[in-house]
Order: structure tokens, then sequence, then C-alpha cells
């Protein structure tokens, strides 16, 4: 039986994977806009704030425009290093240079506050603009490929530098049974093979090893689990205190 590998403040890497489940981010008196929920430890001095702090105002006015995902995110401020992960699924990080990129909300973990986030007009989505690293979690290793290309959706990871995707139908699909008994019932679904995202033009196609999109949980929310306090047996809700805010605190981060 191997001797498990221990480590500490100095050991941990700088902004870099500590395994392929777990990214290390380190502060230095710096920020780092992250979602709720990702991180599972860290070292040193570091203050988690809510998106609509009024310090945090010019910071989230230049760097955070997606309304829809205001109170999925959180400010991370000061001086050590923290870990980042999500249910065990793959988690890398991305130079984006100049560029933009646009990614499935629930894959993006957190990302420099020199970029800005913005909400994409394909729902589920957000646009990442400018320059910066960010890190993000994906169900399976993600391949990245160049257009013309059509995609499972159920693959797709994100997409930059190149126009949005289109919907791509198989004609047999359309016009087979299948076809008719889903536009008469809603019944049925479709599979990648029947149903893609179509890209065109120059740019890169973010793609992720697997079929099955990560669910999205909803964030501030405590885990119906054992062990868990506030879990277990109390309908995934942690109990309320005298002073408490309840939902609209969760919502702020407070």
């Amino acid at each position: 039986m191997s001797t498990p590998v221990v480590l500490d403040p100095m050991t941990l890497p700088s902004d870099d994977n500590v395994n392929a489940y777990t990214f290390c981010v380190e502060l230095k008196g710096s920020r780092w806009f992250l979602q709720k929920g990702k991180m599972i430890a860290y070292y040193g001095q570091i203050q988690f704030d809510g998106i609509g702090h009024g310090r945090f105002e010019r910071l989230v006015r230049s760097s955070f425009h997606s309304p829809l995902h205001a109170s999925d995110w959180v400010v991370a401020e000061g001086s050590g290093k923290m870990l980042l992960a999500d249910r065990a699924f793959d988690v890398n990080s991305f130079d984006l240079e100049d560029g933009n990129l646009t990614i499935r909300s629930g894959n993006l973990l957190a990302y420099q506050p020199t970029m800005a986030l913005k909400q994409s007009i394909v729902p589920g989505f957000v646009t990442l603009i400018g320059t910066g690293k960010f890190v993000a979690a994906s169900n399976g290793p993600v391949v990245f490929m160049e257009p013309p290309l059509r995609v499972d959706p159920q693959a797709l990871v994100g997409w930059a530098d190149c126009p949005s995707p289109c919907h791509h139908y198989d004609h047999g699909y359309m016009t087979g049974v299948m076809g008719g008994i889903r536009s008469l019932t809603g019944i049925g679904g479709t599979s990648g093979e029947e149903h893609q995202f179509e890209f065109v033009g120059a740019g890169t196609v973010l793609l992720q090893s697997s079929e099955a999109l990560m669910a999205e949980q909803a964030a501030g929310v405590v885990p119906n689990e054992p062990g868990v306090p506030g879990g277990g047996g109390q309908h995934g809700s942690a109990p309320r205190m005298p002073g408490q805010l309840g939902d609209l605190q969760r919502r702020f981060g407070l």
C-alpha cells in the first residue's frame, strides 16, 4: 500500500492542478470570482463576499455582467491558497488572451477579474471576454476541435473566438416516424445522431469526453445528506437561527 502524499501551503502548487479533480488558486492580496460551492478548502487569510456588496461595486461593474447568475457567485479576496473542485469532475485551468469564450454556466468554477463575464444569448451559457485565467470542470477530459463541426449538445462545454452555433436536425429524423410522434406529442427526445449544434467559421470548440451533462445544483443549498450539518433528515435546509435572513442571506453570500 503506497503512502499518501500530504500537502501543506508550501508544497501545494500555485495556480495549477493538485490532481485531475482539484485545482489550487493562489491569492496574493488579489481577487478571483468564484462560483459558490466550488471551494473545498483553503490556507491563509481569504474572505468570501457575495456579488452585490457595496465595496465591490467598481469590480462588479467592470468584471461581472450576468444578473441571472449573480446569486451563484462570490468574490474571493486575500492571501493564501484555495482548493477548487466539483463533485470529482475533471478540473482544469485555461488561459484566454484578448479573446472571448462562451461556456456552460455550470462548468465555469472561477475566473480572474481581468476578464469580464457576460450573459450569453444562448440559454445556459456565459461568455468571458478579455485576458486572464479561468478554471472549468468537465465530465471527462476536454477535447479541442476546429470548425466546421457538428456537436452533440450534451458533449458541448463551450466555444472560443467563433460565432454561436445553430441547430442542425437530421433530415431523416425530421421526416420519419419518430419525428412525427415528437411533433405531435413532445415525447421522445433526440440523440446526438439526430440533433446537433453546428459551428462554422474560425475558432475553437471545447468538448467533454462524455455525453452526460454535469447536473447543475442550486448554490447555497445544504445537501440533504447524512453527516452534513443541516442535511440528513432536515430536507436540505439549515436550521434558522435568530437574526438570519434565510434565502436573502444566501443570495448575497452573507
